[in-house]
């Protein structure tokens, strides 16, 4: 991976000028990452194309975080003409892999990331647009309009019609800032105390929506499996906290949710590998599904259920085939 034209003269220009520039990572986005090294200190480097990428909303989000006094890397420098942004160094220490290697710290570093969107949900939301139903409409429709065109079928009328009941019991509760990407792989272990152990990334699509929405990014992680206990105990965590809630609500509200997000990824992750040509988003697809399945059994979702059932025979239900 090669770093963008005029990496050279930014780092020049800010402080780093001779810096080692080595690649870090990408996303599912037109982002990408390097680390940054110069005599000891290191920062990473974000590309993001500004035809294809904001930075805006990042550095806001970003700065509206650390105020709050939670860890989001802070700019060190930025030319987003170029869409160039030096951003702190967090380090390597994504909860994913370091718990794919030792899950002893599992349940207190879960504990940790509900306490986190604990604090975060006494706060009122950032100045970000609302998680509306359109919002949710349109995600959900990334199922039908990109997973089943892949697997070979057709939409069959009533989509849409079997969401409509679910919507309003997703706003029963005063929206709260959803990260939507609150996940193990979005956060970073650090050396620090508090609310700040826990580093924060990717949270620039940030909207203000129900507060159950990032603990099924959390709990029904795609990349890593939660397992149902913990699943329970953490979502038991998050409501004995807040004394506020209808918890049978926010339990629905939780289910429904969940079941939105994981059939918006399998639309999401089939749209990356088809339109854009990452190859790898397929491999999620099992995931996705066994956490979809398991979703449809609640109550709520009956109408989602029933649709699926008539509609997504069971051959279609193994994700999209990769040429």
């Amino acid at each position: 991976m090669i770093p963008p034209p005029g990496t050279g003269a930014f780092l020049n220009a800010h402080g780093w000028g001779g810096a080692a520039v080595r690649p870090l990572a990408g996303d599912a986005s037109f982002r990408r990452y390097f680390r940054v090294e110069l005599q000891g200190r290191t920062a990473v480097l974000m590309d993001a194309p500004p035809d294809k990428e904001d930075s805006r909303p990042f550095l806001a989000l970003g700065k509206h975080l650390h105020d709050l006094g939670f860890s989001a890397p802070q700019a060190l420098a930025s030319d987003l003409d170029q869409g160039l942004v030096l951003l702190e160094d967090y380090g390597d220490a994504r909860v994913n892999p370091v718990l794919a290697e030792d899950r002893s710290a599992e349940h207190a570093i879960y504990a940790a990331a509900v306490d986190i969107l604990v604090q975060l949900h006494l706060h009122p939301p950032a100045d970000v647009p609302p998680y509306s139903e359109v919002e949710y409409l349109r995600e959900a429709r990334l199922f039908p309009d990109w997973y089943l065109p892949a697997v070979g079928l057709t939409e069959a009328p009533g989509y849409t019609e079997a969401w409509a009941p679910l919507w309003p019991a997703l706003f029963t509760h005063p929206p709260v800032l959803v990260l939507r990407d609150y996940h193990a792989d979005n956060l970073m272990l650090l050396d620090r105390p508090g609310l700040k152990q826990l580093g924060l990334l990717d949270y620039q699509d940030a909207l203000a929506g129900h507060p159950a929405y990032d603990l099924a990014s959390l709990l029904q992680d795609i990349r890593r499996t939660v397992s149902p206990e913990l699943e329970a105990a953490m979502l038991a965590r998050y409501i004995a906290t807040r004394p506020d809630l209808d918890e049978a609500a926010f339990r629905t509200a939780y289910a429904i949710l969940a079941a939105q997000r994981n059939i918006k990824i399998l639309g999401v992750f089939t749209r990356l590998y088809v339109r854009d040509g990452k190859p790898a988003y397929p491999g999620f697809h099992p995931r996705l599904w066994e956490l979809v399945h398991a979703d449809l059994e609640h109550p709520a979702l009956a109408p989602v259920k029933a649709w699926f059932d008539a509609h997504v025979p069971a051959s279609a239900r193994h994700g999209v085939k990769v040429k």
